[in-house]
């Protein structure tokens, strides 16, 4: 029978082939990226950020809706972009999930809420809460711990505190958990705080009036422009309150207050 023998490897090219093999089963890390924003991350920094001790994940809310003529529809994805982003920071080892953008704004036939108002885009409850449901879901299966709910839009909270509620029994003994953090979106002591600047309650107001005015102006200046009021009666264009009084100034200030609230309960529910 004819033998054929085969060359045997020499001792570079062996070593070679096992240092290839080792790389090739070696498991893929990444060093943490300088953004805690997921949805500018790989999936291999996300895993390794979680590996790290980021397992705290902030799951923010906004909306798209009318807010008089002075000011953008997307005024709460940005209010809320930039204060998840700074409660994350103060917390520590925290990545925020991407906005959710679209929430209940009112029903349809016949328009009631903001979705009287060209520009407004809602969605049902269910279909906010089925939402929120699956990302919290997603975010379990990634390795999160602790999904903390934000919203910066009053119609969105119900149905986050439900579902919070809801995954919170589910899950029991898990060691997960799913906050509503409601005091972020709690404005008392904001209220309070312009009212001893000698603002009236009227002119506070409750929509598109000087506490969300003032905090666009800080995240998002170019997405307001006071100079529009002008030909517009202040009584049949979407606001509620008298937001001529607004300043970046006073948003610094408001925006604090949101982020110090939304940061005690986090702590407060993680201790527990």
């Amino acid at each position: 029978m004819l033998k054929v023998s085969l060359p045997k490897l020499g001792i570079s090219v062996a070593a070679g082939v096992l240092i290839a093999l080792a790389v090739a089963n070696r498991p893929l890390t990444a060093p943490l990226p300088a953004t805690i924003d997921i949805g500018e991350m790989t999936w291999v920094e996300v895993r390794s950020a979680i590996e790290r001790g980021y397992t705290t994940v902030i799951v923010p809310s906004g909306g798209i809706e009318q807010n008089g003529p002075h000011m953008i529809t997307g005024k709460h994805d940005h209010i809320v972009r930039a204060a998840a982003r700074r409660i994350a920071t103060e917390l520590g080892n925290t990545l925020v999930a991407p906005v959710i953008s679209y929430v209940p704004e009112g029903t349809y036939e016949p328009p009631s809420g903001h979705m009287r108002f060209p520009g407004t885009i809602g969605v049902p409850e269910q279909v906010f809460a089925a939402t929120l449901d699956g990302i919290a879901r997603s975010l379990k299966a990634g390795g999160f711990k602790t999904i903390a709910f934000i919203s910066d839009h009053g119609g969105s909270l119900a149905p986050q505190a439900e579902i919070a509620a809801r995954l919170n029994a589910e899950w029991a003994g898990k060691g997960i958990k799913v906050i509503s953090v409601d005091a972020y979106y709690s404005d008392a002591e904001q209220k309070a705080m312009l009212e001893r600047e000698g603002e009236s309650r009227a002119a506070i107001g409750d929509h598109a009036s000087i506490i969300d005015t003032s905090e666009l102006m800080v995240v998002h200046p170019e997405g307001v422009d006071l100079g529009k009021l002008s030909s517009f009666s202040l009584q049949s264009n979407g606001i509620v309150g008298d937001p001529r009084s607004a300043t970046a100034e006073r948003g610094t200030k408001l925006l604090s207050i949101r982020v110090a609230a939304a940061i005690l309960q986090i702590r407060a529910q993680q201790a527990k």
